[in-house]
Order: C-alpha cells, then sequence, then structure tokens
C-alpha cells in the first residue's frame, strides 16, 4: 500500500513567483492568416506571375494604341481579359478552400476554464486549469484530465489514456522504480498535460506548464510552416519557366529578324528627326507584335483550368469519405512515394474486442444457463468498473477501461445485459484493479449458490498462481495437470500481440473474510479460463495497403506501442514479413539517439518505428523529404499533428482529435484506410487530367504563336483577334478543363509507381504530340490563310483542293484584306480543330478509343456540346466585338464534318498502337 504524506502545497507568494518565471499553463494560440492574406497567396503561382507580367506589356501597348489614335477604347479588352484570367484563377481557388475551411469547427479550441483541485497554503481548493504553475501540487481522481505535466508523488491503481500523445489508450502508472515499465514512451512515475485519468487517483507536483509540456510542444509543432513545395507546383515552375524563355525567345527573333529585313534603312538621314519616323513607327510595330507573341504565348486559361480541375476533384472526393481542405492535396496524393501510417484508430479500429474465450467448464463452449455460465456473467458484470452507452443502439459503447469494456460488450453480443445483474447484486467487498497487485478482486453475495463469492480477474499468470484447482465441464481439476496446457495457450495470444485476462472464483463459507489491507487472504480459487482481447485490424486495411504497396508506396508504421504489438498488427495487414530483421524496426528512444546521418542510411528500408514520441514522426517525415520523398501521413491522435503538418499530404481520421483535424491536408469521414488509397488513384487520375488539358492548350498556343511569328514576316495581321483568342484561351479552354476534369478516375493508375518529383509535366509523348499536331494545324490554318487571300470565299461550298495547294506558297500581295465572313470561317475553323483535338486529349496515355467508356463520361459529353453550342452562339451574335458574321448551316456541315478527320487520324493512329 502506498505511503501518504502530509502535503503543504506553494504559498500565494510562491504561485505568484512561479508564474512569473515559468508562465501561465496556456497555450500559445497560432497566429491566423487574414483573408486577404490567404487571397494573396494565391498570386505566387508561377503561371499567374507570367500572367501578371504579360498584363503590364499588354496595359502597356494598349495605352500607347490609344493615346496614339491609332485605336479605339476597344484596344484595352486584351488586358481587360487577362486581369479578369487573373482574378478568376486567383479568386476560384480560395473561394473553393475557404468554403471546405468552413466545413471544419475550430478545431484547436482548449477549455482553460476547468476547475482543478490544488493543494496550496496547506489547504485543498479548487482554481482554473490555467492558473495552474510549476510547484502546485494536483490531487488526480478518475475521469479527471491531466492540467500540466508533472512527477508523481503518489499513485493508487493509477491507469491513464494516452492515446492523445502516444496512441496507448491504457497506459499504468506507479511511483514504485521496481515496477517502472523500461520500454514506457514517457517515464513511468510522470503523467502528461492532456492525458486522462481512467482508473484510480493520485497525486502529483507540476513540472511544466503551457508551451513547455510534450502536449504544448505537439501543439507548437503542429502549427509549424512545413514550406515544402508540391510536385504540382514545382512541375507548374519548370512549365512556367519553359513558357517564359520561349515566349522571350521568340520575341527577341522577331525584333532583331525584322530589324535585319527592314528595307528603309537607306532612306534615313540620322541627322534629321524627320526621317526617323518611318523607322520609329516600324520599331513600334515590331514591338507590338513581340508583345502580342508574348501574350498570346501564355495560356490564360492554364491556372483557372487547374484550379477548376483541383476545385471539381475536391468536391467528387467528398463523395468518397475524403474532406478535401486543401485542393492541393487532390494530386499530390498521387505523388506520394511513402505513407506513415499511425496504428491505433488508423490500421485498427480503436476499440478493445475479445478475440476469443477459453472457459474451460462450458458445455459446447456456449455461455448458457447452468451454474457455470451464470456465475460468469455474474462475475464479468460485478467485478468491473467499466460501462456501457446504450444511447444508440445501433452503435453501443463502452465507457470506461477499454478492456473491462470489451468484456461487457462480448457479453452484450450474447444478447446479456450487464447492468441489471449489477444492480440486484449486492457488493460486499472489492478491490480495484492496480498495477501493483495486476488483478481486481470483488466479494458479493450471489443469488446463483445463495453464498458469498469472491470473483477475481486480472493477469492470467497471477490468478492461476492464487488458484487451487480448474473448473473443467467434468468437474474439477488439479491445477497442475493443466497448467502448462495453459501457459502455451497464454503464450500463443501474447505472441499475437493480444492482452490476456484470466478469470477465477471461490465460495467463501460462513463470515470468512477474503481481503485485509488490499490484498487476498489465503487465496484458493478456481480457475474458470482465459480471454484474449485484441484491438482488432480494420477489416479493409490489408487489402488497402496491398494496393498501396503494389503502387509503389512505401507503408511505414509509427506508433507509440510496444514493438511486439507494432510488428504483430504490421503482420496481420501484411507489411511485416517474415525476412524483415532489426534493420526494418526502431524503438523511439533508438530512433532519437541517431543522428540525421545514420538515420539517412536507415529510413528508406525502415518499416515500423514503434514506441515513437510525436516530435519522432515529425523527425522521420523530413528526413524522408530530404532524400526526395512525397510523404502522406495518417493519424488520429494530437500525437500526430506535427507529422501530419510537416508531411506534403496530412490525412486526418473523421473521429480523430481536433488539432489532427487542423493539422491535415484531408479528413477520412469514414476512418478507413481503403479511402487512402482511392485518394491516391485519385490523385494520380487528376495529375493525368491536368496533363491532358495541357496537352490540349499547348497544342493550341503553339499554333497561334507560330502563326504570329509567321505573320510578323508577311507583314499580315493575325486573322484571330484579341477577343477571339480570349473566348479560345478562357471560356473554351476553361470548358475543356472543366470536360477532362470530369472524367472518372482510372483504376489502372494504381499498377504504376510513383512519378519522380523531378518529372517534367510535359513528357516526351505529350511533347511528339504537342508539335506534331501543333504544326500540323499551322500548316493548314497557313494555307487557308493565303487561300482566303487570294480567292474571294464567300461559301465553303466554293473551296478547291487545287486553289489552296496552289495559292500555298503565293506570296505575292493581294488586293484587300480578308473578308468578314473568311474571317469568321477562319476563326470557327480554328475553334472546331481545337474541338476535335480535345476528344484525343481524353483519349492520350489510356491506349483506348476516344469513343470508350462515354457512357461513364457524360460530363465531358456535356460540356463538349456546350463549347459546340457556345461557338456557334459567338459567330452568330458576336458581331463586331468578335469581328464575325454568321456562317451559313451549309459551312456549318462542312467545318465540323471536315475538322473532325482531326479525331479520326487520331483514333486510326491509336488503333494501330
Amino acid at each position: 500500500m502506498e505511503k501518504k504524506h502530509h502535503y503543504s502545497g506553494l504559498t500565494d507568494a510562491e504561485v505568484l513567483e512561479s508564474r512569473k518565471k515559468h508562465g501561465e499553463n496556456i497555450l500559445t494560440p497560432p497566429e491566423k492568416e487574414s483573408l486577404w492574406s490567404q487571397f494573396l497567396e494565391k498570386f505566387g503561382d508561377p503561371i499567374i506571375i507570367i500572367l501578371l507580367v504579360a498584363l503590364c506589356f499588354s496595359v502597356g501597348i494598349s495605352c500607347v494604341e490609344y493615346f496614339s489614335g491609332h485605336g479605339t477604347l476597344s484596344v484595352f479588352l486584351e488586358p481587360i481579359g487577362i486581369l479578369v484570367a487573373v482574378l478568376l484563377a486567383t479568386g476560384i481557388g480560395f473561394l473553393f478552400e475557404l468554403s471546405a475551411n468552413k466545413r471544419f469547427n475550430i478545431l484547436n479550441k482548449v477549455n482553460d476554464d476547468t476547475l482543478v483541485k490544488v493543494i496550496r497554503n496547506e489547504n485543498i481548493c479548487q482554481v482554473l486549469k490555467k492558473e495552474i504553475v510549476v510547484g502546485d501540487i494536483v490531487v488526480l481522481e478518475t475521469g479527471e484530465e491531466i492540467p500540466a505535466d508533472g512527477e508523481l508523488l503518489e499513485a493508487i491503481s493509477l491507469n491513464l489514456d494516452e492515446s492523445t500523445l502516444t496512441g496507448e489508450p491504457v497506459c499504468g502508472k506507479t511511483v514504485n522504480p521496481e515496477e517502472f515499465d523500461k520500454e514506457a514512451t514517457y517515464p513511468s512515475n510522470q503523467v502528461m498535460k492532456g492525458t486522462t485519468v481512467m482508473e484510480g487517483h493520485g497525486i502529483m507536483r507540476v513540472i511544466t506548464v503551457g508551451d513547455a509540456t510534450e502536449y504544448g510542444k505537439v501543439y507548437e509543432g503542429s502549427q509549424i510552416d512545413n514550406s515544402i513545395k508540391t510536385p504540382l507546383n514545382e512541375q507548374l515552375d519548370k512549365l512556367a519557366d519553359l513558357i517564359t524563355k520561349a515566349s522571350y525567345i521568340f520575341a527577341i527573333v522577331i525584333l532583331v529578324a525584322r530589324l535585319c529585313i527592314y528595307n528603309g534603312y537607306a532612306d534615313i538621314d540620322w541627322s534629321t528627326w524627320e526621317s526617323l519616323i518611318p523607322f520609329g513607327s516600324y520599331l513600334l510595330q515590331t514591338v507590338m507584335i513581340a508583345v502580342t507573341l508574348i501574350v498570346v504565348a501564355v495560356p490564360e486559361g492554364l491556372p483557372m483550368s487547374v484550379t477548376l480541375s483541383l476545385a471539381l476533384s475536391m468536391k467528387r472526393m467528398l463523395s468518397t469519405n475524403n474532406l478535401v481542405r486543401k485542393m492541393h492535396a487532390c494530386e499530390t496524393m498521387g505523388a506520394t512515394t511513402v505513407i506513415c501510417t499511425d496504428k491505433t484508430g488508423t490500421l485498427t479500429q480503436n476499440q478493445m474486442k475479445v478475440y476469443e474465450t477459453v472457459f474451460y467448464g462450458l458445455k459446447d463452449k456456449q455461455l448458457g444457463e447452468d451454474n457455470i455460465s451464470r456465475m460468469l456473467k455474474e462475475g464479468i458484470a460485478v467485478n468491473s468498473t467499466a460501462y456501457l452507452d446504450y444511447s444508440d443502439p445501433s452503435k453501443v459503447r463502452a465507457l470506461g477501461n477499454p478492456t473491462e469494456g470489451a468484456l461487457l460488450l462480448w457479453m452484450h453480443d450474447k444478447g446479456v445485459n450487464y447492468l441489471p445483474l449489477r444492480e440486484e447484486i449486492e457488493v460486499l467487498e472489492q478491490l480495484t484493479f492496480s498495477t501493483e497487485r495486476k488483478y481486481m478482486a470483488t466479494v458479493v453475495y450471489s443469488p446463483v449458490l445463495n453464498k458469498k463469492v469472491l470473483y477475481v480477474k486480472g493477469a492470467p499468470e497471477i490468478v492461476l498462481s492464487m488458484s487451487k484447482d480448474i473448473q473443467m465441464a467434468e468437474g474439477l481439476t488439479p491445477r497442475a495437470t493443466e497448467e502448462s496446457a495453459i501457459h502455451s495457450q497464454l503464450l500463443a495470444y501474447q505472441n499475437q500481440a493480444m492482452r490476456t485476462l484470466g478469470f477465477a472464483y471461490q465460495v467463501l463459507e460462513g463470515d470468512v473474510s477474503a481481503i485485509h489491507e488490499s490484498t487476498l487472504l489465503n487465496p484458493e480459487l478456481t480457475f474458470l479460463g482465459i480471454v484474449a482481447i485484441s484491438d482488432p485490424v480494420r477489416p479493409e486495411v490489408p487489402e488497402a495497403v496491398k494496393t498501396c504497396l503494389n503502387a509503389g508506396i512505401q507503408v511505414k508504421i509509427v506508433t507509440g506501442d510496444t514493438p511486439g504489438t507494432a510488428k504483430e498488427i504490421g503482420r496481420q495487414i501484411g507489411l511485416w514479413e517474415s525476412s524483415d530483421s532489426a534493420e526494418n524496426h526502431l524503438t523511439g528512444p533508438e530512433f532519437a539517439a541517431m543522428s540525421d546521418e545514420e538515420l539517412k542510411k536507415r529510413v528508406s528500408g525502415l518499416k515500423i518505428l514503434s514506441r515513437a514520441r510525436p516530435m519522432d514522426k515529425q523527425r522521420l517525415v523530413q528526413l524522408l523529404q530530404k532524400d526526395d520523398q512525397v510523404v502522406a501521413v495518417t493519424g488520429d491522435g494530437t500525437n500526430d499533428a506535427p507529422a501530419l503538418n510537416a508531411a506534403q499530404v496530412g490525412l486526418s481520421m473523421g473521429d480523430g482529435t481536433s488539432v489532427a483535424k487542423e493539422a491535415s491536408d484531408i479528413t477520412i469521414l469514414d476512418n478507413s484506410f481503403s479511402s487512402i488509397s482511392r485518394a491516391v488513384m485519385w490523385g494520380r487520375s487528376l495529375y493525368q487530367n491536368i496533363q491532358r488539358f495541357i496537352l490540349f492548350q499547348m497544342t493550341i498556343n503553339v499554333a497561334a504563336c507560330v502563326i504570329v511569328l509567321i505573320g510578323a514576316f508577311l507583314g499580315t495581321e493575325s486573322p484571330l483577334t484579341v477577343t477571339q483568342m480570349l473566348w479560345v484561351n478562357l471560356i473554351m479552354d476553361t470548358f475543356a478543363a472543366m470536360a477532362l476534369a470530369s472524367l472518372p478516375p482510372n483504376e489502372k493508375v494504381m499498377n504504376d509507381k510513383p512519378r519522380r518529383t523531378s518529372d517534367f509535366i510535359i513528357s516526351k509523348p505529350m511533347a511528339k504530340f504537342i508539335l506534331g499536331v501543333g504544326f500540323t494545324f499551322v500548316i493548314l490554318l497557313f494555307g487557308l490563310i493565303q487561300y482566303f487571300r487570294h480567292a474571294d470565299i464567300a461559301s465553303l461550298s466554293q473551296f478547291t483542293m487545287s486553289g489552296f495547294f496552289g495559292n500555298f506558297f503565293n506570296f505575292t500581295k493581294a488586293d484587300g484584306g480578308l473578308t468578314a465572313y473568311e474571317l469568321s470561317l477562319f476563326f470557327t475553323i480554328f475553334v472546331m480543330l481545337q474541338f476535335w483535338n480535345m476528344f484525343n486529349a481524353k483519349a492520350f496515355m489510356t491506349g483506348k478509343s476516344a469513343f470508350a467508356s462515354l457512357s461513364q463520361s457524360k460530363g465531358f459529353l456535356l460540356i463538349a456540346l456546350v463549347i459546340l453550342v457556345g461557338q456557334w452562339l459567338i459567330v452568330t451574335l458576336g458581331g463586331t466585338m468578335f469581328n464575325v458574321v454568321p456562317l451559313s448551316w451549309s459551312d456549318w456541315g462542312i467545318i465540323v464534318g471536315a475538322t473532325s478527320i482531326v479525331l479520326w487520324i487520331g483514333e486510326i493512329i491509336r488503333l494501330k498502337k
């Protein structure tokens, strides 16, 4: 029995001095970004930056044209269009993330107004949790939350729920050095802020408060900005760099080449300003052409299209129980190479359940109405401190000690309600479970036998050692005859990382006392049997882990649990194999003792990190990131928050702690690991859809840029106006992005290995497609310009192939320019070429026909129809603004049919592959 002491506690003066020296017992709240700051962050996108530069150039040129009298207010349509593109792209992303954040409650709130019992001025009093100071003597009782980190002065049958910090639902605490658990994550005589007293009581002296506590360190770690760029951001940076360099090179080529071919140098008299005017006008026109090319080269619709793709996926992933809070996480999941997962609540159900019962006296091993069965029911019901919550009949929950709760749930599953038994049976004496005794004992007056009965449950070895006989179905058997078999059975359960309990009883005759000074007097128990209890693996986890491993993703278990339990769970989910050795496992203390250089050699092959502290998980994530790994972390406890925040993608469980959810990017609503593998599939499919859109839009931009480049040397104006290009780049491309983003995810992507972060977003096959199709379009469109320049076309029915090829190389100056009808034909043909190319983009990287799975792509077909109708409306009603006139129905039919050859050629190529 623990020795009692007299405690004086701190005086009022000492309290003030301690608070001044060590601070208050509150956690420093995180600084919240203003909405304005969150919106401005969106302007850091690399493509947005290019657009802003292009916007400055465009505004400058438009001002020169307007104020020099060479243009009307319509010249400002181009910069307005670019500005709209920027605002739409940034605004949509901002609003979607804001909407997702509203789905979360304020998760980081900590209740500092709870009253805590402390000893001060030699009196027990109550103070607010936030007023606790270092040195305070705090009284701990069952059900209370530990207010600060402290050292135990007394501990009576004290068990804590440390799951918020270590994942351990029950952790015994003691002040007896002989009973200290050397493998425990935190010392056995210390208690931590944020944990909860499950059983027993004690007294502690506070050693740290507020941010200095272990909980405070975790809380602070969960707020550290990881500043790790996502793979998509890195790849878009490279794309932006390529577009910038290519457009500037083309612009410089135009400037230098046009200056070289200028034929008016002989007429310049450098001594007079008047002779320089023609050259100045030519130079200004050249600069305007160069800037126009830069603007055309920039895919104005790309930022908004990528944002829309992410936003649509964000919404659709919610239907698969993935609540995405940060848009980038949708795609980053597809690039994940390592998943670091917690054990409790993520791989397991976080609910102790009876795995198997071995009661030797039960007939047919069934719980019936015989005396032995009735005594078992009686013993389990009364020799327990747990309860069941029946408020939701479909999901009965255990309250109190989870191990005892598992026994009550087992009885509930057998159709037995423990509560009437507990209420009608008189309890005479009771010893609650303690880490010192390792058993619980209750003396009752049993209606079954009409006598006093002692019921005992606890560590099987202890209970068996106090037993004289074993209750078999045929009667009593001496302990020695079955003891060896029982120990073998116990060893088998323990090797599977299960908790075991032994059960026994003793009928007390007369006034015999069974308990004296917190111990049993000369027990001669009858052993009833053993129960194996486990926190079972979620049923879907092994298959989900297998899917991730087949997809080339490493899975690592990071848990505060014991090495044996962690390895057994690893074995059950298919991660830990018989060939694995010590090289594949580390404990938290071993991990902390090693340098980063030593760990770099180990982390790649590491499968399990047991007895891990919260900051160990964060360090592991950062070491993996230094090894160019894309890391996703799953977890449900406060202990997981720093690692969740440091990872490229943090995945919290739907019933996890508030701090874990706040630190995460995605919340798995159904707590299912299989939802994580689905998130990977969504991410990989989304990346392919983004690639398809880039393929589609860059083909348009290559064609448009080369046409502008050719026009610069031919001396002809571009047949595509600013407003027409804005329709193509902003509206049509946005719809195309929505169409491609609406494609269903492809499960085959899980057969591929994760892409490397160093990969360029435009792959070699994509580059060949973009350049090949783009220049094919240029040749066709250039031929049309030449044909329209030298032939007066009033209807495409007049079109002849001989005229097309005959005028292809006809560079003689034509009388007049293209008519409004010819310009409308050219614009519509340009758009329809891109329209049919969208179907080729849909089929890219699939190896299938563009018509495959159309029944599952209703969104794609609907948006394709919207683009077609939109083009008809623009041409029919656009008038002067779009520089178009209505086309005849016959010409529409010819254009739609003739341009569809783009799709049919694509189908033939795919068929040959």
